[in-house]
């Protein structure tokens, strides 16, 4: 038995752009207007799971409050940590660490940056968190209130995308994506 989880990307915080990773930044009135559009007309959740960032968990539970669902925290759904890297933005590290982060673009299972965590370990943890919430939930439909990181992997791999290419996914504030779990059969995209 599959689980829909309809993931929902966190909308613009009050830092910027950038490699946010664990920093626990707030959203602007911005990022909160963004999300609140995006659920707008979207319904048949059964509950709500979020990171626990604020940047996604503060809109989570206003979310659950005004839809009187049940929430519940994960935190193998939390970003990438970025280590060295964390809080700067792409821009900023093509001056000083261009090589560095053309090898991270090109492959990110292949190149970690100083100090972060291993794409191989973020992605199984992501595998933890996502067994988590099969086992509670089969036959179930969540939203997943997380970050562009967590859902271009599980994009990635729902199209069937080869692990070094994960960066290619676009994933923008406030999106949202629909995907169904099941440990057996994987990983697929819900259109529509």
């Amino acid at each position: 038995m599959t689980v829909q989880l309809d993931f929902l990307r966190h909308g613009e915080t009050e830092l910027g752009g950038g490699l946010r990773g664990s920093l626990d930044d707030p959203l602007t009135a911005s990022g909160w207007q963004q999300m609140d559009q995006a659920v707008a007309v979207a319904s048949g959740w059964q509950g709500i799971v979020s990171s626990p960032l604020q940047r996604c968990a503060r809109f989570a539970e206003h979310l659950a409050e005004q839809r009187g669902l049940p929430i519940e925290y994960n935190a193998d759904l939390r970003e990438l940590h970025f280590g060295e890297w964390e809080g700067k933005h792409p821009r900023d590290l093509m001056l000083t660490q261009a090589d560095e982060l053309g090898r991270f673009w090109a492959d990110p299972y292949g190149y970690t940056p100083p100090g972060a965590e291993p794409m191989r370990d973020f992605a199984a943890r992501i595998d933890a968190g996502l067994r988590v919430l099969h086992e509670a939930h089969a036959g179930q439909r969540l939203l997943v209130v997380s970050h562009a990181g967590v859902m271009r992997l599980l994009l990635a791999r729902a199209r069937g995308m080869k692990p070094a290419t994960l960066l290619q996914v676009v994933v923008g504030y406030a999106e949202l994506a629909r995907l169904k779990y099941d440990p057996q059969q994987g990983l697929s995209e819900v259109m529509g």
